[in-house]
């Protein structure tokens, strides 16, 4: 199964490049990366999303929705939404069938993130803020691992609706994890379509 469309950029670059190019070419890596847990399930390559894209549907629905909790600050939940998954640059896509613990999932993520992030002058501030979303330490980090979840049920239910999937797993996976009724509606709102 090919889990890239293709590989990490960076590895085009030179060794004196700018810390904002060299990151850049290593953040864009995440277009080229298959949200490996779709292919898994038979999602043809060709209609899989990316782990960019799934970075995209998250920010989204943090825009889209963090009007209803004024009391989150909002730039710290985009922030949040957009770097989330960004270890998995280097890491990939790892899903339960890899058979790798929280710990060491985590660990590999967080060498990965410094890497990336370490070399920005505010790279200390995105790292941080991966930290917060890691160890769900805030309001906003909750809110955003909330939205990941959502957003996971939503795009399942595009999946259905595209006659791909049964996309019951993944509902009942997200409902663990919503705590906010209004993410409770949707979650309903999603199982009533299709």
């Amino acid at each position: 199964m090919k889990l890239e469309k293709a590989a990490i950029p960076i590895a085009l670059l030179g060794e004196e490049v700018a810390p904002l190019i060299s990151a850049w070419f290593e953040l864009v890596h995440l277009k080229q990366l298959f949200r490996k847990g779709w292919l898994e399930r038979g999602i043809p390559q060709d209609r899989c999303e990316s782990v960019a894209e799934h970075t995209f549907g998250n920010a989204l629905l943090c825009i889209l929705l963090a009007d209803q909790f004024p009391q989150l600050e909002g730039e710290k939940v985009l922030r949040m939404a957009l770097l989330h998954d960004i270890g998995e640059a280097y890491v990939g896509d790892i899903t339960p069938q890899n058979r790798v613990n929280s710990a060491d999932k985590s660990e590999r993520e967080l060498r990965a993130v410094e890497t990336i992030l370490g070399k920005l002058p505010n790279g200390q501030r995105l790292i941080a803020d991966w930290h917060e979303y890691e160890h769900q330490s805030s309001p906003e980090a909750r809110f955003v691992k909330q939205i990941d979840r959502l957003e996971l049920a939503m795009q399942a239910t595009v999946y259905k609706c595209q006659g791909l999937i049964d996309p019951e797993d993944f509902m009942a996976s997200a409902e663990r994890h919503l705590e906010e009724p209004v993410f409770k509606d949707i979650l309903s709102a999603l199982r009533g379509l299709g």
